[in-house]
């Protein structure tokens, strides 16, 4: 494995030998021909220059914050490229790549030599990009069993690892190391910053320490409504075990034993009851060899009551996984993929980031919709994720002439729009809506899914909506006395006649 380590250093020393042979073309590419495909910079700073060669106009592809290039595209013909940097405190190498209709020509840019420091996790959090780091920690979570993505801790920070390179260079076989929660690893890679978390990306492993301590497997994993056991069969070989609840979870878990046999253990935990929404804990076990620490970790969840809940009441909870049970009207779909879509009912509006399975359920705005999902947020904007359908109304759009034709039924909903010809009780929104060839008595205009009581009062007035104005709600077919008419009517929007 050593000779990979001096990868870097070849690499960069071929750069230098080939940056200095302007008459060697290294890439025949059909579309595309550079004079070099390896780009060697100075570490105290400097400009180097490469001749493009293309049949048709190409566009550099780069994300190289350090490296200034003097032109990210050109035409057909011979052109010069140059690239230029300021000076580094050490050797850094970079990819980009130059695109020419189909064909792609990559550029490795090196500037000085490539070497690899050690250092901790803060070291490497507060170090420049592109730098290549030697960093050991304990692994605390593995998030991508194929590629090798995973988190690496010591005692100054957390890293984020993007990629494991195999033992032999190669990408995609991540399990072939055996790698588990609590193992001491040490790595080296280049480092990258990606929508603010630092990653180590493509790491070369350099040395394993398996950890003394492991989880084999656990029962009962997720524990129902009504609490119960969760058991963990632990492996110790170290100087004792100690078992650590986080402090969150204290009022719900606790340690109702502890069996050792050798250097196994069975730890039974035992949960309370859930009133409240999902809940989940990390359990951490711990032993020691005398000079190191070694942990390993679990994770135990409980179902939790789902809270039925107003948009309003759901908007001001925590985020969280407490799950929510929501019921409104659909007002916009904004992707049709993934049903990521707005709901409404009388208490307010909110967005839901995707429904499960959006595509199977043939939802449309308009519609009535009952879901449950958790408390989230982007950028600080309030979410639904992780949204299940549990219910459907479906809502068809009529003229009023077409819902005057259908036959009484409280359980099928239409949508029907007019102009408001005349106000006959406005705190409820009683009126007459005309579309030009029908008018129709609207027996309530609410405004939203779900409104009682008072709730149901002053939308009219509430929305500065007046005679003239075009008003389109959703309501059932009924009658009263032999007038015709939609009742219980659900606010969906309205036009000003001014």
């Amino acid at each position: 494995m050593r000779l990979k380590y001096l990868f870097p250093i070849f690499i960069a020393i071929l750069a230098l030998m080939t940056s200095c042979d302007d008459e060697e073309t290294v890439t025949l590419l059909k579309e595309i021909q550079v004079s070099s495909s390896y780009v060697s910079i100075p570490v105290d700073g400097g400009s180097t220059s490469i001749t493009v060669t293309a049949i048709d106009s190409w566009t550099v592809e780069s994300d190289i914050e350090w490296l200034t290039i003097s032109s990210t595209s050109g035409s057909a013909g011979e052109s010069t490229l140059t690239f230029s940097a300021e000076s580094a405190l050490d050797g850094r190498t970079a990819e980009l790549s130059i695109q020419c209709g189909d064909a792609t020509q990559r550029i490795n840019v090196v500037q000085g030599l490539a070497t690899i420091a050690s250092a901790t996790c803060q070291e490497v959090i507060d170090g420049p990009e592109s730098k290549t780091y030697q960093v050991t920690g304990v692994v605390t979570a593995i998030t991508n069993t194929t590629y090798g993505n995973w988190y690496l801790e010591d005692e100054t920070g957390s890293i984020y690892i993007y990629g494991t390179l195999d033992e032999g260079g190669n990408e995609r076989n991540f399990l072939s190391w055996g790698l588990e929660v609590g193992d001491e690893i040490t790595v080296q890679g280049p480092k990258t910053v990606y929508n603010g978390v630092v990653e180590l990306v493509n790491v070369t492993v350099v040395n394993i320490n398996k950890s003394l301590v492991k989880v084999d497997s656990v029962q009962n994993a997720t524990l129902p409504l009504d609490g119960g056991e969760f058991v963990a069969y632990v492996t110790c070989k170290g100087e004792g075990l100690s078992v650590e609840i986080p402090d969150d979870a204290k009022s719900w878990l606790s340690i109702s034993s502890v069996q050792t046999v050798g250097t196994n253990s069975v730890v039974t935990f035992k949960a309370e009851a859930n009133t409240e929404g999902d809940r989940e804990t990390t359990l951490t076990f711990s032993t020691t060899d005398g000079t190191k620490n070694y942990t390993a970790q679990t994770t135990l969840s409980q179902a939790g009551a789902i809270i039925d809940a107003t948009i309003e009441e759901f908007l001001a909870a925590e985020v969280g996984g407490t799950k929510y049970r929501l019921s409104g009207v659909i007002t916009d779909i904004s992707n049709t993929t993934y049903g990521n879509l707005d709901i409404r009912d009388f208490s307010g509006e909110t967005f839901v980031y995707g429904i499960e399975d959006f595509q199977d359920k043939d939802l449309k705005v308009g519609d009535i919709i009952t879901i449950v999902g958790e408390r989230s947020a982007y950028h600080e904007s309030p979410q639904v994720g992780n949204a299940v359908l549990e219910d459907v109304i479906p809502v068809t759009p009529v003229t009023i002439a077409e819902f005057l034709a259908k036959p009484e039924d409280s359980d099928t909903y239409y949508m029907i729009t007019g102009a408001i010809s005349l106000i006959d009780y406005e705190p409820y929104g009683n009126l007459y809506l005309n579309d030009g060839d029908s008018e129709v008595y609207v027996y309530g205009c609410y405004p939203g899914w779900g409104a009682t009581g008072d709730d149901r009062k002053g939308l009219l007035a509430a929305k500065g909506i007046g005679v003239g104005d075009t008003l389109t709600v959703i309501g059932i077919r009924t009658s009263y006395d032999g007038q015709d008419q939609l009742g219980y009517g659900i606010y969906f929007s309205h036009v000003s006649a001014e």
